[in-house]
């Protein structure tokens, strides 16, 4: 079967609404590469949106889940334990500590982790309100599409949950005005308090969840002297400080979560993504006083914690711990954020090369203005590479980000050589 018969079988039976980046396929994958029907092998810079940081099919975890199906492929954990869940949750607990006890449960998907947390934050303080951000992606639910920034994921989905509020991102390249970043964060942060005077009270607030590092909105860095005011304001009103890990997790920054840069304890942290490499698989994780004042009844799910995903997670993360991801993600980052900076200065289409550890991305612009997006670019640049072997993807509220996702497992010979069709690519298009 070619790749057009395939396009045409899935256009006859998926609605137009899953549109899709591009019309190319897979067929199989190894690694940091994955080959169409035709068997056309592709430098994967997607990851599978974040999702990769181990490499396509890792055999270890190929392994492990095909263990797990022959002897327990589900049960509902609500009425019946099993130990790969208690395992997966005593090695989150090992790696993830939040302060002197922690506390995890198990969902199937991102948006999952994001609503549980939400859930358990509210019956946590007593009170409704959530402060999201400008550039936020939290998801395709309700409550994640609420918290979701970008308009075009929710377009006539509405009316959206309530008691929701959101705030500007600290967004220093967009909207620093000449300031210092120092003077820009520290004003930020002021802004934050007023808003808690003009937009919601304090005492109404039952939590504030933001991601370290934004993924669909653009790979912006949150400062970390803002986090760190967050964690003071949280602290002094009663309120507690979510963390979207989801995209940012496991390797992807040079350690095991994001918030590991900021020298921050947060109450609840939400996890997906590469946890399970590619199993649908996701986690709660947040201080034990906090999980347990969720009452009972209200967490879990059909397929929250399945077996053969908790074996499969388990197994990721300690393939993880033997390749040692988190130096992987160091070296990536290093190459690539060296590669984008250096390419800067010879690509007047750049407007600003940001990122943390392996999560690097370049934002294109005309005449070298924030405000003029260039996502026509972008868009050329994404089918220009794929024409070469490279699959790249975009993101940023306007489109016109390039982020780089490949798996941290990734040859240095191929991450330079998609590097350089990037580059080359991008120069010829400016």
């Amino acid at each position: 079967m070619s790749s057009k018969e395939l396009q045409e079988r899935r256009n006859r039976v998926l609605p137009k609404a899953m549109n899709t980046a591009s019309t190319l396929n897979a067929a199989w994958a190894k690694g940091a590469h994955f080959y169409d029907q035709e068997g056309k092998p592709y430098l994967d810079f997607s990851g599978g949106i974040g999702v990769l940081n181990a490499g396509h099919c890792p055999t270890e975890v190929s392994r492990a889940i095909a263990r797990q199906s022959q002897k327990l492929m589900h049960t509902f954990f609500n009425l019946l334990t099993h130990e790969p869940y208690v395992a997966l949750a005593e090695k989150l607990v090992e790696i993830l500590p939040h302060g002197e006890a922690t506390k995890v449960m198990f969902v199937s998907t991102g948006a999952e982790a994001v609503e549980n947390a939400v859930k358990i934050a509210r019956q946590a303080t007593g009170r409704s309100g959530i402060i999201c951000f400008t550039g936020g992606f939290h998801g395709r639910t309700l409550m994640g599409m609420s918290l979701t920034s970008k308009v075009s994921y929710k377009t006539g989905c509405g009316p959206f949950a309530p008691e929701v509020y959101r705030l500007p991102f600290p967004d220093y390249y967009h909207n620093g005005a000449g300031r210092s970043f120092d003077a820009f964060v520290e004003q930020e942060l002021q802004n934050f308090r007023k808003y808690l005077s003009s937009v919601v009270a304090p005492d109404q607030v039952a939590g504030i969840i933001i991601e370290p590092v934004q993924g669909e909105g653009g790979f912006y860095v949150v400062p970390p002297r803002y986090l760190q005011g967050l964690r003071e304001i949280c602290d002094q009103y009663g309120i507690l400080l979510i963390l979207d890990e989801v995209q940012s997790g496991f390797g992807r920054t040079g350690k095991w979560a994001a918030y590991e840069h900021y020298d921050v304890i947060p109450d609840i942290t939400t996890w997906a993504k590469s946890m399970g490499s590619g199993i649908p698989i996701a986690a709660v994780m947040g201080k034990a006083e906090v999980m347990d004042k969720a009452l009972p009844g209200t967490l879990g799910g059909t397929y929250a914690g399945n077996p053969v995903a908790c074996a499969g997670a388990l197994a990721t993360i300690e393939y993880m711990q033997k390749i040692n991801i988190n130096k992987k993600g160091q070296q990536v980052g290093r190459m690539v954020m060296n590669f984008f900076k250096n390419l800067k200065k010879t690509c007047p289409s750049i407007g600003e090369v940001r990122g943390l550890g392996a999560m690097v991305a370049i934002e294109l612009v005309k005449n070298q203005d924030p405000n003029q997006p260039d996502a026509e670019l972008t868009q050329k640049l994404v089918a220009k590479c794929a024409e070469q072997g490279l699959f790249l993807i975009s993101a940023g509220v306007y489109g016109n980000v390039i982020r780089v996702l490949c798996p941290l497992v990734i040859a240095q010979k191929d991450l330079k050589k998609g590097l350089e069709i990037l580059g080359k690519t991008l120069k010829d298009l400016s």
